[in-house]
Parts: C-alpha cells; sequence; structure tokens
C-alpha cells in the first residue's frame, strides 16, 4: 500500500463515537444483503426461462400465421367466384357497379396471384402445410401452459424475495437512524461511488479492497482518537476499528 500524508487517513471534519462507527458495519452488511436480493431478484432462473418462451410463442404466432396464407388464397378465390358469378347472372346492371365489381374482381385477381406465389413457396420450402400448422398450434397451447406455470414460480420467487428486502430495508432503516448525519452522509457518499461504504479493518487488512495496510498507515490509525473517522487510503471506504484490527 502506498505511503499517505501526515493525517491523510483522517476526516478532521467527521467524528463519530465508536460505537457510532461500528453501526456503518451493520449498515454495511444489511447494504450487502440488499444488494444480493436485487441481485437475485434481476437473475432468476424463471425471468430468463420466462423471456425465453415468450420469445419462442411470438415466433410460433408468426410461424401459424405464414401458414395460414394458403387459406386467405382459398378466401380470396372463392370471393372472385362469387363476383364472377354475379356478372354472369346478370345480376349487376347499373354500369357504376359494374366497373366497381370489374374493378374488385382485378384487384381481387391480383392479390390471388401474390398469395399464390406465397403459397407456391411455402409447398417447395415445407410439405404438409397443414398438418405443419396444427403442430405449431399443439406447441403454441403447451407453451402457454408452461408460460403460466414459469409466471407462477417466478412470482413466488417475487415474493419471498421482496419479503426479505422489505424487512432488510425495514432493519437499515432503524440503524441509519442511530448513525449522526454527517458520517451518514460520507457513508452513503461512499457508498454510491464504491458499492461498499464502510469496512472492517481486521488483523491489519482492509475488508473492502482486502489489501494490507502498511506499518506506517497502521500506526497513524492506531495514535488517532477513538472519535476520528479513518479511511482506507487503498479504496477510501471508512475503515471501522475493532478489537481484531491488530493495531
Amino acid at each position: 500500500m502506498r505511503h499517505s500524508p501526515p493525517g491523510g487517513l483522517t476526516l478532521g471534519a467527521v467524528k463519530a463515537s465508536p460505537q457510532s462507527q461500528l453501526r456503518l458495519l451493520e449498515l454495511a452488511d444489511l447494504d450487502a444483503e440488499l444488494a444480493r436480493l436485487d441481485h437475485r431478484r434481476r437473475s432468476l432462473p424463471e425471468v430468463a426461462e420466462l423471456a425465453r418462451l415468450e420469445t419462442r410463442a411470438s415466433e410460433l404466432k408468426d410461424e401459424i400465421v405464414v401458414t395460414e396464407a394458403e387459406r386467405d388464397v382459398e378466401q380470396v378465390r372463392t370471393r372472385i367466384d362469387r363476383d364472377r358469378a354475379r356478372l354472369d347472372a346478370g345480376q349487376v346492371s347499373a354500369a357504376r357497379e359494374l366497373a366497381t365489381l370489374q374493378s374488385e374482381i382485378e384487384s381481387l385477381r391480383r392479390r390471388q396471384g401474390d398469395l399464390e406465389e406465397i403459397v407456391l413457396e411455402l409447398m417447395e420450402r415445407r410439405e404438409g402445410l397443414v398438418s405443419r400448422r396444427d403442430e405449431l398450434t399443439t406447441e403454441r397451447d403447451r407453451l402457454g401452459t408452461e408460460m403460466t406455470e414459469v409466471a407462477a414460480r417466478r412470482d413466488a420467487a417475487f415474493t419471498e424475495i421482496d419479503e426479505q428486502a422489505a424487512k432488510a430495508s425495514e432493519q437499515r432503516g432503524g440503524v441509519a437512524a442511530e448513525v449522526p448525519a454527517d458520517l451518514l452522509k460520507l457513508y452513503e457518499q461512499i457508498r454510491d461511488a464504491r458499492g461498499v461504504g464502510a469496512a472492517m479493518l481486521r488483523a491489519g487488512r482492509c475488508e473492502g479492497c482486502h489489501l494490507t495496510l502498511n506499518r506506517v498507515d497502521l500506526n497513524q490509525i492506531k495514535a488517532s482518537a477513538p472519535d476520528e473517522v479513518v479511511r482506507c487510503e487503498e479504496c477510501r471506504r471508512i475503515l471501522v476499528r475493532t478489537p481484531e484490527s491488530g493495531l
């Protein structure tokens, strides 16, 4: 660990009793627990599994739509046949209606041609289109059931995690209320920047960055008053002294 200038480890403007500084370790433990629960909530296997199933469900929906193109062709053919039958039977006499009907037939024929090309391409790529559609529909239904089951497991896990997080948050609020405002503000600033705001000094080592302090720094900390708030020269976290500090 690098050498620090005299007084570089202490914060003259922030002082707190040893008891208040010890409370920071409780805060750090609770913050670590809350972070763990948040990570667990975001990384639940059910979350990833449900996302995978939803993606597959969307793919199935598109595939089923494609396989139903042949049915669209039949509907267009039926409509053309119906309109032509009306013309052949002389059911349309008005010139305006006749022109409209003929225009519709031409439009339907073009659509029929487009759809038939799609169906032809599909038939070339895939035999048994109707059978495939049935398979996709069956898979879609099975997938729906599976998604419901996975979502139920996810929600149950969410409930458990949220209950634990609420309990930890309540405990954290009680501990934070007992920490002096200036010390708490410093802790929160460091936590925002470093993820962990305070760490124990144990056997001459910072438990935040896991580096051993040099003898000069340890002697300086040993010489500091009990209410001095000291920080690790390396990671800048608040170092909390305990009987285990090795000073």
